[in-house]
């Protein structure tokens, strides 16, 4: 007689196990606990063997008769079920060990010791969030080119085109490293860039023109006054003005990155965009700007921490929420200073190109170094980045712009135009 579900489910538990029989070898396996364990019995080479198909209810025994059914195919052919099973046990583990998930990990820990901190955890975010849950637990070798496709015009259709760089990048990069550790054949993600839509055109961070400058710090200013902010957000917007670096690099500012005294600030690499140390000359109103956080942050690491939590600093959007408040929503962001300063500096004519680069960071494409002392070219930006402070104090206060011909350090070294300096 076979087995129903109302049958299983008023089977009475005893002291001892107990089979409930279903035909063709199958049965229930009763415990006293009452666990129920789906069983075949069967023979293969005139061995009696038993496979297990798994406990009820998680098992339905629509599910256990027709694992039974194929299992009994396998005899028919000569195959013994539970060595099939275990070949496929075993295969499943080399496909788990060699998903697209574990080979990114694998990556991702490879990589972590030469990776800055905030990319390390990016980088593996972004697939975590995009990538693994659409084909992080497939065998890499099973992953087609439209599956990746997939993922990306799923990020596409957000309007996300710069999430989806970086997660075709690091697909990528992924493919890349099965292959070459003999796990992968071919890199769909190399097979696809003719299927991506084209990506917006870049718009740039607004900054304000030279003309609006002088309005614009002193709405700074009205408002740094009567407002009831932090100080800490107001010395963030001003360091940003007076240095022209970039606002992560301002947010997150590290007391002993400073030399005070020395009137210099040292970038470490993992904090800069092109992962190399980056000095910033300070002007004497900078100077005054960090020397006055002193009491308020000085006993932290950072100039710049968040009321969130110790450890935080203040967000990027921080610096923008000022600059909105203060009427210029849309016109000008932080990283706006880096295009107002640039184009100010260069349009004057008279400062040297290279030494504007420089201080902005900017690699030269022809990777030129300098061919003079590095104190001299310190020298010389040293005296750019008073220009510049001068010049922001004399917009906001109205009068006469500074003249670089009474800042510029003069000598020989400093008119070799050949000479290309890539950075600091």
């Amino acid at each position: 007689m076979k087995l129903s579900d109302t049958a299983i489910k008023k089977a009475k538990l005893e002291a001892k196990p107990y089979k409930m029989a279903d035909g063709g070898g199958l049965f229930l396996l009763v415990q006293p606990n009452g666990a129920k364990y789906w069983r075949l019995k069967y023979r293969h080479n005139g061995k009696e063997k038993l496979l297990a198909f798994g406990v009820y209810p998680d098992v339905s025994l629509k599910d256990a008769r027709g694992r039974r059914d194929e299992a009994r195919k396998l005899l028919a052919n000569g195959s013994d079920p539970s060595a099939v099973k275990r070949t496929q046990k075993r295969q499943d583990r080399i496909s788990a060990a060699n998903s697209f998930e574990a080979i990114a990990r694998e990556f991702h820990t490879m990589k972590s010791p030469i990776w800055t901190e905030h990319h390390s955890t990016d980088w593996l975010n972004t697939l975590e969030r995009e990538a693994f849950p659409k084909f992080g637990s497939r065998p890499i070798i099973e992953i087609e080119a439209p599956d990746v496709l997939d993922v990306l015009r799923a990020i596409e259709a957000r309007g996300a085109f710069e999430v989806r760089g970086r997660v075709l990048q690091r697909v990528r990069a992924v493919f890349a490293y099965a292959i070459a550790s003999g796990r992968a054949r071919h890199n769909p993600a190399s097979e696809i860039n003719g299927a991506l839509a084209p990506r917006p055109k870049v718009q740039h961070f607004a900054a304000l023109s030279e003309k609006e400058m002088p309005e614009f710090l002193r709405a700074l200013t009205d408002y740094q006054l009567r407002a009831k902010s932090s100080p800490i957000v107001f010395a963030a917007t001003r360091l940003l003005a007076l240095t022209f670096v970039r606002t992560g690099e301002v947010r997150g500012a590290q007391w002993g990155e400073f030399d005070l005294d020395a009137g210099l600030w040292t970038i470490p690499a993992e904090r800069m965009k092109a992962r190399a140390p980056h000095t910033v000359p300070l002007s004497r109103q900078a100077v005054e700007v960090i020397r006055a956080l002193q009491p308020l942050t000085g006993h932290l690491p950072t100039l710049f921490p968040s009321r969130n939590g110790e450890g935080a600093v203040i967000s990027e959007n921080t610096v923008l929420k000022v600059i909105e408040r203060i009427g210029y929503k849309g016109r000008m962001t932080g990283h706006g200073f880096r295009s107002v300063a640039s184009t100010y500096l260069n349009n004057l004519g008279t400062i040297r190109p290279d030494m504007i680069e420089a201080q902005l960071a900017h690699g030269d494409k022809d990777q030129v170094r300098a061919a003079y002392n590095r104190a001299d070219y310190m020298e010389y930006r040293k005296a750019m980045m008073q220009f510049w402070a001068d010049t922001l104090d004399k917009m906001e206060k109205g009068g006469k712009l500074p003249k670089w011909a009474d800042y510029e350090p003069h000598g020989a070294k400093y008119r070799a135009a050949e000479v290309v300096v890539l950075r600091a």
